[in-house]
């Protein structure tokens, strides 16, 4: 991405049109990095400085749209902290829930049983699977925008769309089977 200082200081126009084009997707930019970082605080920094790093690069958004532009930024930032701090943290087992509207009770116990049992797996996986998942299954992006935000090749995002499906798959049968076992998660 080049020194900061590089980029041009931006005027009130491009302050702007940075606010209708890329702050409507600040709510995706926060949940990538807090997939990222597994840590709510964490995640704010991280998505604060990609913006910060966004509104400064926006000279060079040549109008594709504008979301997954704004989430590679958010990755990009994610790996430049990760080489200054030093390796990626134990995650946190802090995860939100929000409890399932539904006319019965039972039955949105469940369904919030099951979100968390998933978002625990997901949050278990490795970086690189969680990740891809994260863009695919949560953010919605297409194989062609994951594999823009990530730069990698969509082949190669697709195959590890298939191998982090697997491992999501085996991570949850392990918790379910260790839960109607009493078994407590690992």
């Amino acid at each position: 991405m080049g020194r900061m200082s590089d980029a041009p200081k931006p005027d009130g126009g491009t302050v702007g049109r940075f606010r209708s084009i890329v702050l409507p997707h600040l709510d995706a930019a926060y949940g990538y990095a807090r997939w990222l970082t597994r840590d709510p605080t964490e995640a704010q920094d991280l998505a604060q400085e990609a913006m910060l790093r966004a509104l400064r690069y926006f000279h060079s958004f040549r109008g594709e749209e504008a979301r997954p532009w704004l989430l590679r930024i958010v990755r990009n930032t994610w790996i430049d902290l990760r080489k200054r701090n030093g390796p990626e943290k134990l995650p946190l087992e802090v995860l939100e829930t929000r409890a399932a509207e539904g006319p019965d009770p039972e039955q949105s116990a469940l369904a919030g049983d099951r979100r968390r049992q998933v978002a625990a797996a997901l949050a278990a996986l490795p970086a690189e699977a969680r990740e891809v998942l994260v863009l695919r299954e949560i953010e919605d992006l297409s194989y062609k925008h994951i594999a823009a935000v990530l730069d990698l090749p969509i082949g190669t995002v697709m195959s590890r769309i298939a191998r982090a499906r697997e491992k999501l798959a085996v991570e949850l049968k392990g918790r379910l089977e260790r839960r109607d076992h009493g078994l407590p998660d690992l």
